[in-house]
């Protein structure tokens, strides 16, 4: 598979195009102006690097003034495909030209082929399409805690959730309740009970906190937020085995992990495992609107009722029409094959970096948690040298940073975007 053709000109990262080609940022404003004209304005919930894209094609992006960036970081795996993914702007624009949203009021002619074809992708049953990513992980807590009381038995008000320590799976306030991160968790209680923490990849542990009472266990496959955190082979195996055993749902969120990211559709299939509930989002959406779903089997999903759940953007059809669009694209293979294949060169090429500014490394297709001597800056601080190389990454967690590319990425592409790894290191 040959990466889409890009309409921005060929660059090394950080060079600029020809202004006559470009022009400034259609606000008339600079970079400085932009990031200055924010503060006032926004809240301060985010601490952005100090770029501000304009346009966008393929795996590159271009700043108002016309400097040209690498992006390492894909959305957080929201653009797997690249930014502005040919196929996926024809079904944009040819919805677009249609309908946009009815709401669930009425049934609309995108909603079906979503479903099934999302279904069939990921081998389970049902779908619940939402929007964004916490939606979809507060959707399963409350779909986990129904199918306890009306499927289980568990008694009224009763039902627990087992999750992982380190978590991340959004911010809402149910969400960061059971999140050990201070940062999203202090200042937002009192928060929802009904939850039971244990260490990730402990299965000792997980089957100790399991009781008749537990509705499911939810966890990441890997902790992306955490710093890309893959558990030993077998875990999720036993995570499995221990669910079933139970009889309780394993709820796998995929909302980072999946849609092609680490080699295989979802991240699960490295263990060959099927959970009874799946959480996708970010890539769904193809990078151009925010789609989300639950994804399980019959006896699950079945436990809703009409008046039980909404959302009125949730299957609208204009994120149906880019949702059947990913699917396509992820139903050939291409983009898991070629995620696995150039996922060994990156590993290679971190691999190489290890005593040179490069302390260890997680990596599973392409996607990687690196970890960089602290004696050489925070996180932050080599993402900001990153930038200046003109290649975009995110850090987590002290001296950590995250590389997450489109799988669009060239050999060359990702053979550049380390070069300049090392430069920033030295």
């Amino acid at each position: 598979m040959t990466a889409p053709t890009r309409t921005l000109p060929v660059q090394s990262p950080g060079s600029s195009t020809d202004p006559s080609s470009t022009g400034p940022s259609s606000t008339g404003r600079s970079s400085a102006e932009l990031i200055k004209a924010e503060g006032p304005v926004l809240a301060h919930n985010y601490h952005p690097l100090p770029v501000v894209v304009a346009r966008a094609e393929g795996v590159w992006v271009e700043d108002v003034e016309g400097r040209r960036y690498l992006d390492m970081l894909a959305g957080y795996s929201a653009l797997n495909f690249g930014h502005r993914h040919p196929a996926l702007i024809e079904a944009a624009h040819r919805q677009l030209d249609r309908l946009t949203l009815t709401s669930r009021a009425f049934h609309n002619d995108q909603l079906a082929g979503f479903a099934e074809g999302l279904a069939e992708l990921t081998g389970l049953d049902m779908v619940l399409p939402m929007n964004t990513g916490a939606e979809a992980v507060e959707s399963g807590i409350k779909v986990a805690r129904k199918w306890a009381y009306d499927v289980k038995g568990v008694p009224a008000d009763r039902a627990t959730i087992v999750v992982a320590g380190g978590n991340f799976h959004g911010r809402t306030t149910t969400i960061v309740g059971f999140s050990d991160d201070d940062t999203a968790r202090v200042g937002f209680g009192p928060f929802a009970p009904g939850f039971r923490t244990v260490p990730y990849n402990d299965l000792a542990a997980l089957e100790a906190a399991v009781d008749e009472t537990t509705a499911a266990v939810l966890i990441e496959p890997i902790q992306g937020e955490a710093g890309v955190i893959i558990p030993d082979e077998g875990y999720l195996t036993g995570v499995r085995e221990l669910t079933r055993r139970s009889g309780c749902l394993f709820i796998a969120d995929e909302i980072q992990s999946g849609l092609g990211r680490t080699g295989t559709t979802l991240a699960v299939e490295h263990e060959s495992v099927v959970p009874d509930v799946l959480l996708l989002g970010k890539a769904l959406g193809g990078g151009i609107v925010p789609v989300s779903a639950v994804v399980a089997r019959r006896e699950v999903l079945g436990v809703l009722g009409p008046g039980q759940h909404g959302s009125t953007f949730g299957g609208n059809p204009l994120a149906a029409a880019v949702g059947s669009a990913v699917v396509e694209l992820l139903a050939t293979g291409a983009f898991q094959r070629r995620a696995a294949a150039l996922g060994e060169e990156l590993r290679a090429g971190l691999t190489a970096l290890v005593g040179k500014g490069v302390t260890g490394f997680r990596a599973r297709g392409l996607w990687a948690g690196v970890d960089v001597d602290p004696a050489l800056g925070t996180g932050r601080e080599i993402s900001e040298r990153l930038l200046q190389e003109g290649i975009l990454v995110k850090d987590t967690h002290g001296s950590t940073i995250r590389l997450a590319p489109p799988l669009t990425i060239t050999s060359e592409e990702l053979a550049s975007a380390l070069a300049c790894l090392e430069r920033a290191l030295s």
